[in-house]
């Protein structure tokens, strides 16, 4: 079994590159970088654009502790955990677990942070879910005849994951899995730091049960999480605008919670490596927008995860100068 999992964690590099490469050649990417080339350094606006998405997931973060850390210092640690969990093939968790180291360096009981950060976890996929059926709606409603068959297979995907999903809530709520399981968690944070010797699972279960009952706080983290998605849509409206293939408001909010539940729920692709290019320009192009022009934007994002990526490393290497090193080993 062992075996077949790294085979499969291998395959899916070139499978996604393979998809990445066949998608560029389809759509015509030496077209893509000439409108890119044409808009110019405009372009470079929709950089901080991304840091107020960001500052509402931090402030969502922020409620879960009880505001015991600053908004600011959540903020900048937000921006390494989507840079760890986005640009470095760690299946969606690396990211989290970068959110638990340094947080811990601002609130040093562990279990405290390791719970809001696994709430905050479960709290997205609710909001995931929210976003994915309010860009079905969209879809349905806004755009084209050939958006139908684009929804009725990310609406089949959302309905397959959702037993997984209800499954993780539960056991989280009445279970105590991180009991059970903290050997492992142990040497997935590297038994020989300090912060594994600080991990105590049964109390990290008891820290999460007592958020999970919550209500009105987690009502607020989900508020804060949702907006933030729906602020993301502003870079992609922004972005078509200043290509001159301008999207509507609702294009742009389809566009932008429809790539973030496919790319999350194929997660298995390194980076969403393909999958997000794809989606981008199947979606974009069911609301009219020329399909080279969708490409351009696809490209785009992916430089600009790049760039905020460039930023997370300045950011660790502040605060950890060794894991740096690593994380941009890792990258290329």
């Amino acid at each position: 079994m062992t075996t077949w999992l790294k085979r499969i964690a291998w395959l899916r590099w070139p499978a996604a590159i393979a998809l990445l490469i066949a998608l560029a050649l389809h759509e015509g990417i030496a077209d893509a970088f000439t409108l890119i080339a044409h808009t110019g350094p405009v372009l470079l606006w929709l950089v901080p654009l991304h840091a107020l998405p960001l500052l509402l997931d931090a402030r969502a973060w922020q409620l879960l502790l009880d505001k015991r850390i600053d908004l600011l210092a959540l903020w900048w640690i937000a921006v390494v955990r989507e840079a760890v969990g986005r640009l470095l093939p760690v299946l969606g968790i690396g990211g989290e677990l970068a959110g638990i180291r340094l947080g811990a360096r601002y609130l040093p009981d562990v279990s405290r942070v390791s719970a809001s950060v696994i709430v905050e976890m479960l709290v997205t996929i609710a909001v995931q879910y929210a976003l994915a059926m309010l860009g079905l709606i969209l879809l349905r409603f806004h755009a084209s005849d050939s958006g139908g068959g684009i929804g009725n297979v990310i609406g089949a995907g959302l309905v397959a994951s959702l037993p997984i999903c209800v499954a993780a809530f539960v056991v989280a709520h009445k279970g105590a899995p991180f009991h059970r399981l903290e050997a492992m968690a142990r040497r997935w944070l590297d038994p020989a730091d300090a912060l594994a010797a600080k991990l105590d699972g049964k109390r990290l279960d008891h820290d999460i049960r007592a958020l999970l009952h919550r209500t009105p706080l987690l009502a607020r983290a989900f508020a804060w999480q949702f907006a933030g998605y729906v602020l993301g849509a502003i870079e992609v409206f922004a972005a078509f605008d200043m290509l001159g293939h301008p999207v509507s408001i609702a294009g742009a909010i389809a566009i932008e919670t429809l790539t973030q539940a496919v790319r999350n729920a194929v997660f298995i692709a390194p980076a969403g490596l393909g999958v997000q290019e794809a989606t981008i320009v199947a979606i974009a192009s069911a609301f009219g927008v020329d399909r080279q022009a969708a490409l351009s934007f696809a490209l785009l994002r992916r430089v600009r995860e790049f760039v905020w990526g460039g930023i997370a490393l300045v950011l660790l290497r502040a605060a950890e100068p060794e894991r740096a090193e690593t994380f941009a080993r890792d990258r290329g």
